[in-house]
């Protein structure tokens, strides 16, 4: 399903910065909303209930302290 499949991008892109050892920050865009023609409210939604569902999990011992989303569309 489409949807989880841009869910596991985020999930992926989170969890390879949090592996690395000098990254503290990520920033995303709207993933999947411009060529790929996403609907742009359900990729938000995905977007944000997937970062924070991570966060969520991750937080405490996760070395990201600044998630940004970048919505300029």
């Amino acid at each position: 399903e489409d949807a989880r499949a841009l869910a596991s991008c985020y999930e992926s892109c989170l969890n390879l910065a949090n592996e690395m050892q000098t990254i503290r920050s990520i920033a995303f865009c709207c993933i999947s909303t411009g060529l790929f023609a996403f609907p742009q409210d359900q990729a938000c939604h995905i977007a944000i209930e997937t970062v924070t569902k991570w966060y969520n999990q991750h937080g405490a011992r996760s070395k990201i302290a600044l998630i940004v989303f970048n919505v300029f569309t």
